[in-house]
């Protein structure tokens, strides 16, 4: 719970945390953010640590010069550290995933992976893409398509197109909004809000699938 709670309060305070870190570690922050998106993407084990929020608050903050973080190389970082990450997720669902979720229940939960396959079933290879930009279903879904064996070639067109989309489309909003004195000032309920609004996605499967076992008890 304590590691929890420092996860969260670090989470809601991304933006002072790195304009300290960018202080502090100088050209190391690149690395920082490189590692933070490998580990979420690469790692079943880390689908707690941030993805949207810290691209958010990436472009946030290389939007004030004087933070000294170049938005180029922030995203060009984080881009690769996305696929590379994917990349390997996919091989150890590929050549370990069943072992794995067997011998690690409480790491690699039962409940993540049901989830991941109810998007694979609805959307297919196409999940990779939109996996992006939902939270958990991010970390899952390339261990869950190795562990379905789908095919690297087509794994690797949604993982790059994917990954592209996910950095293009998070990293200049947090650029752009953080502009404004009202995002700085409330930045925490920003990042509560992108938390909310990229786990829609998961709620609504999760309410359909219920609704639907509903249904179907209904009619037995």
């Amino acid at each position: 719970m304590e590691v929890l709670r420092q996860v969260l309060e670090f989470v809601l305070h991304l933006q002072d945390h790195l304009y300290e870190l960018t202080r502090s570690q100088g050209p190391w922050i690149y690395a920082i953010l490189f590692t933070i998106i490998f580990c979420e993407t690469g790692l079943v084990a880390t689908p707690f640590l941030p993805g949207d929020s810290l691209l958010f608050a990436v472009g946030a903050v290389a939007a004030n010069p004087a933070s000294g973080l170049n938005v180029w190389m922030a995203g060009l970082l984080m881009l690769v550290a996305a696929i590379l990450g994917d990349t390997v997720n996919y091989w150890v669902g590929r050549f370990a995933g069943r072992r794995l979720s067997a011998a690690f229940p409480r790491i690699i939960k039962r409940e993540y992976l049901e989830r991941t396959h109810a998007f694979f079933e609805k959307y297919g290879g196409k999940t990779v893409i939109l996996a992006r930009f939902v939270p958990i279903i991010r970390t899952f879904a390339p261990f869950v398509a190795g562990m379905g064996s789908m095919n690297y070639s087509r794994f690797m067109t949604f993982n790059v197109v994917g990954a592209a989309l996910w950095i293009a489309l998070i990293l200049p909003a947090g650029w752009y909004l953080g502009q404004f004195e009202f995002v700085k000032k409330r930045f925490e309920l920003i990042v509560i809000g992108i938390i909310l609004v990229s786990l829609l996605p998961m709620v609504f499967e999760i309410w359909k699938a219920n609704r639907e076992s509903k249904a179907s008890s209904g009619k037995r």
